[in-house]
C-alpha cells in the first residue's frame, strides 16, 4: 500500500525534527522543510495528500504560502492544517478563510496533532456527495442537518449533531474525548469529560443498532467502527 505523503514547512528546528519523527513512526512519508518557498516549489514536482504550515516563516509567511497554493492547485484536494504560536481568533479566522482544512496552536501534544492529521486526511477520503456523509448505515446532510438511519429520521440536539459528524469524519479513528471538547464545546472548555460521555450514551440510543458501531476507548474516546461489507 502507498505511502501518504506530507510536507510540513516550519523554521524551528526542533518542532520540525519532532513532526518528522511523529509522522515517519506513523508510517507516513514525510518531507519537511525550512521555509514554504521551498515546500512550494517541492509541489510543483508532486502533490502532497497534506500540508503542515507554520504561519510565522521569514520569507513568504504561511497564509501567504497557503493561499498560493490553493490559488495554484485548486483541485489537488489536498488537506492543510496551520501550525502557529499565535491564539488569537483573527488568526485562526484568516488561516480557514484563505483555505485551511484545520488549525493547531503551539505548543501542541503529538497525540493531538496525529488525531488532527488522521482526521483530516479521513475527510479527504470520504465520499461526500449532495453534502450528505453516509457510513453504514447512517446518512448526515450537513446542509439540512438532517440525520437518517435507513429510511429513519433521527431527532439530535446540536451537540450530538457534530458529535456524530465529527464521527463520521474520523470513521475507522479513535478521537480522544479532549479533542472533541474542545472542537465541539469550544477551544476554551475546561468541563467535566463525563459531558462526552452523556451526549455519546445519549447519541447511541437514538441510533438505535446503528449506534452500536459508536465504541468506547476506555482512558482514551470513541470510534466509528465502518461495518465490512
Amino acid at each position: 500500500m502507498k505511502k501518504q505523503l506530507i510536507y510540513t514547512a516550519e523554521d524551528d528546528e526542533s518542532i520540525k525534527e519532532l513532526i518528522c519523527y511523529a509522522l515517519t513512526n506513523e508510517g507516513y512519508d514525510v518531507m519537511a522543510f525550512s521555509d514554504a518557498d521551498i515546500l512550494l516549489s517541492e509541489c510543483e514536482k508532486r502533490i502532497p495528500d497534506l500540508i503542515l504550515l507554520d504561519i510565522m516563516m521569514s520569507g513568504t509567511d504561511g497564509i501567504e504560502a497557503l493561499k498560493i497554493f490553493r490559488g495554484k492547485y485548486k483541485s489537488a484536494g489536498t488537506a492543510i492544517i496551520m501550525l502557529t504560536a499565535k491564539a488569537s481568533e483573527i488568526n485562526k479566522i484568516t488561516g480557514l478563510d484563505a483555505g485551511a482544512d484545520d488549525y493547531i496552536t503551539k505548543p501542541f501534544s503529538v497525540l493531538e496533532l496525529m488525531a488532527r492529521i488522521r482526521a483530516n486526511l479521513r475527510k479527504k477520503t470520504i465520499s461526500i456527495s449532495n453534502n450528505e456523509i453516509k457510513v453504514n448505515s447512517i446518512i448526515l446532510n450537513q446542509e439540512s442537518r438532517i440525520v437518517l438511519v435507513g429510511e429513519k429520521k433521527i431527532a439530535l440536539t446540536n451537540k450530538e449533531f457534530e458529535l456524530l459528524k465529527f464521527l463520521m469524519l474520523s470513521v475507522g479513528n479513535v478521537v480522544e474525548r479532549e479533542l472533541l471538547l474542545k472542537e465541539i464545546w469550544g477551544y476554551e472548555y475546561f468541563g467535566e469529560t463525563r459531558t462526552i460521555d452523556i451526549h455519546m450514551k445519549n447519541l447511541r440510543e437514538k441510533l438505535g443498532v446503528a449506534g452500536e458501531a459508536i465504541q468506547s476507548i476506555r482512558g482514551i474516546g470513541y470510534i466509528l467502527i465502518q461495518e465490512q461489507i
